[in-house]
């Protein structure tokens, strides 16, 4: 019997990770801060709730009523994830997959790996507060930028502004392996760990916007030079060791 999973944040992320994990044969509450994607959740067999962590008096007992929870929303405020971890120790869910960033990663001008210092922040506090509790297990996932279908990296910068560190390194990973990824932690239990998620290849910054302006017919970028070319590698040996996984967009100059 395939689990039940419930998706805290259904955005441009979460959405297509609980189209795919229905398609899966899962079971799969979604929520959003508005109704506005209820209709499209509920015609592809997800069940829609209205959840915003900051409304304390809202009762999602029945919301957190599954096998595995995955936290995907943008807010890093630390009172609002203690009152979320307080309902979620009085649930029977047991198994979270909260959704991080390589952000915490400082630019180090060098190779960063799960073992690699992270900076004090709000993120790095919540991570903190997942990772120490003893009622449930939590996998952190540390994803690069996210692109892939309507998201592509040519549209990123504005127009007229001059693109950071073009010798640094682009650290990225398409929303398809970021679903995949997720599928293979669930489905192999892996848990209380932290991964680092990223595409194998990390081209220069300079060479990868080159490319992606020229692909959507946009002038040639133009680069800081002054800047300091800060940067890091963050690798995912791993996330590849771990779940036996195989980048499909492993390298960013040719996708």
């Amino acid at each position: 019997m395939k689990q039940e999973i419930s998706i805290l944040g259904c955005g441009w992320l979460g959405m297509a990770l609980a189209f795919e994990l229905i398609n899966k044969g899962f079971g799969v509450k979604g929520s959003n801060t508005s109704s506005h994607n209820f209709n499209q959740l509920k015609s592809k067999g997800i069940r829609p709730f209205i959840i915003n962590i900051k409304q304390r008096e809202n009762d999602i007992s029945d919301f957190l009523l599954s096998d595995v929870l995955i936290i995907s929303i943008p807010s890093k405020s630390i009172d609002d994830f203690e009152n979320l971890i307080t309902q979620i120790e009085n649930s029977n869910i047991k198994k979270i997959l909260f959704i991080s960033s390589t952000s915490v990663y400082p630019n180090a001008n060098g190779i960063v790996t799960e073992k690699s210092s992270i900076k004090l922040s709000a993120l790095t506090e919540i991570e903190h507060l997942f990772r120490n509790n003893k009622i449930f297990q939590t996998t952190i996932i540390r994803f690069g930028g996210l692109f892939g279908y309507d998201r592509q990296p040519g549209n990123f910068i504005k127009i007229d502004k001059k693109i950071e560190n073009p010798e640094g390194y682009i650290n990225f990973i398409h929303r398809d392996d970021c679903n995949q990824i997720i599928e293979k932690i669930i489905e192999t239990n892996i848990w209380n760990t932290t991964l680092n998620a990223c595409t194998d290849s990390h081209p220069k910054r300079r060479d990868f916007y080159k490319k992606e302006f020229k692909k959507l017919g946009r002038p040639a970028p133009v680069f800081n030079e002054e800047s300091m070319n800060a940067y890091k590698i963050v690798i995912s040996e791993k996330l590849k060791r771990a779940l036996d996984y195989t980048f499909k967009y492993s390298d960013l100059m040719n996708y």
